[in-house]
C-alpha cells in the first residue's frame, strides 16, 4: 500500500473548510445560533489541522542530520497527533461548552434563513472535499476496507481528512436538525441539542486519531505482505539459508528499517558472506522500495534457539 500524503485532499479540505468557516460565523452574528457558532469554531479549527498537516509534510522532508541520522520522516505523525488534540480541544470541548449553555439559556433563532443557507452551502463544499479524500484514498487502500485503511494506514494525512470531513458532514446534518427543530417548535434548546451532539462527534473522532497516531508514534512495524517480501528477498538458500529473527519498523511512512539477523554456512569465507549480504540488501530495496535503512547480521542458524520471525 502506498504511503501517499493526500496533498490533494488536504487542500482541497482547507479551501473548503476556510469558506465554509467564514459563511458560518457571519450565520451566527446574524442569526444567535449556538450551532452555528460551534460549526464556525469546528471548520476554523478544521482548516487549522490541515494547516499543521502541510507543516508536518514540509518537515519530514528535511535530509538527515548527525543529530537525527534515520532522518524526519516521524513529523507527520507528530503533526497527525496535534491535529487530534486541536481537534478535541478547540472543536469537541468547545462545541461541547456552548450546546450546554444554550441549553441552560435558551433563545430563539433569528432571520433563520442565514444558517439553513449556510448549512446547506456547507454540505455541498464539505462533500466536494469528502469526494476528494475519497478518490486519492480509493488509490492507495488497495482492497482493504475503510475501517481496515483507516487503522492500518502508515500514512497519516488522508485518514485524518477522511474522519474530518465525515464528522464534518455528519455535524452539519445535526446542526441542520437542531436549527430546524428549533424553528419549528420555537424551542431554541433544540438548537443547544444540535451543538452538544455536535461536539460529542467531534470528541469521539478525537480519540479515534489520537489513538491511531498514537500508534504509529511509538513505532509500527511493516505490513505483513511487506514482511514476506523481505523474508522472500533476504534468503537465496546458497550462501544466506534463512532468518533466524527479524524487526521492521517505519521511520515514516516512507521510509523503513529492517533489521536481521540471518544464517550462513558454517564453511563460507567472509568475503562470501559480505556478498551475499550486499546481494540480499539489493533484493530487499527492489522488493520494498520504501525499506531505506537495512542492517543484516550473518550468523550461524543453531536449532537449538528458537526462530522469531516477526
Amino acid at each position: 500500500m502506498s504511503a501517499s500524503g493526500g496533498s490533494k485532499a488536504i487542500i482541497a479540505a482547507l479551501v473548503a473548510n476556510l469558506a465554509i468557516a467564514g459563511a458560518k460565523f457571519v450565520a451566527f452574528v446574524v442569526s444567535g445560533s449556538s450551532s452555528m457558532l460551534a460549526e464556525s469554531v469546528h471548520s476554523l479549527a478544521d482548516s487549522s489541522n490541515q494547516g499543521l498537516l502541510l507543516l508536518g509534510g514540509k518537515k519530514a522532508k528535511k535530509q538527515a542530520s548527525e543529530e537525527h541520522p534515520f532522518g524526519y520522516g516521524r513529523e507527520r505523525y507528530i503533526y497527525g497527533f496535534l491535529v487530534s488534540i486541536v481537534l478535541f480541544t478547540i472543536g469537541g470541548a468547545f462545541a461541547l461548552y456552548e450546546g450546554y449553555e444554550k441549553i441552560k439559556h435558551p433563545h430563539e433563532i433569528e432571520h433563520w434563513y442565514w444558517p439553513v443557507g449556510v448549512l446547506v452551502f456547507a454540505i455541498i463544499a464539505e462533500t466536494f472535499s469528502f469526494r476528494m479524500a475519497i478518490k486519492e484514498s480509493n488509490e492507495v487502500r488497495g482492497s482493504l476496507s475503510w475501517s481496515q485503511f483507516v487503522r492500518r494506514a502508515k500514512a497519516p494525512e488522508l485518514p485524518i481528512v477522511l474522519l474530518e470531513d465525515l464528522g464534518a458532514l455528519v455535524g452539519l446534518i445535526l446542526a441542520l436538525f437542531g436549527v430546524s427543530a428549533a424553528l419549528v417548535t420555537g424551542d431554541g434548546v433544540w438548537d443547544g441539542v444540535g451543538t452538544l451532539c455536535i461536539g460529542a462527534l467531534l470528541v469521539v473522532i478525537a480519540i479515534v486519531l489520537a489513538a491511531e497516531t498514537k500508534s504509529l508514534l511509538l513505532g509500527e512495524s511493516a505490513d505483513p505482505g511487506e514482511r514476506e517480501k523481505i523474508r522472500a528477498a533476504v534468503v537465496d538458500g546458497e550462501t544466506v539459508t534463512g532468518i533466524i529473527h527479524m524487526r521492521t519498523l517505519h521511520l515514516g511512512p516512507e521510509e523503513l528499517l529492517v533489521a536481521a539477523k540471518v544464517s550462513v554456512r558454517h564453511d563460507d569465507t567472509a568475503a562470501d558472506v559480505a556478498r551475499a549480504i550486499d546481494a540480499a540488501e539489493d533484493r530487499i530495496r527492489a522488493s520494498v522500495p520504501i525499506a531505506r535503512a537495512i542492517y543484516l547480521e550473518p550468523d550461524i542458524y543453531r536449532p537449538a534457539k528458537p526462530a522469531d520471525e516477526s
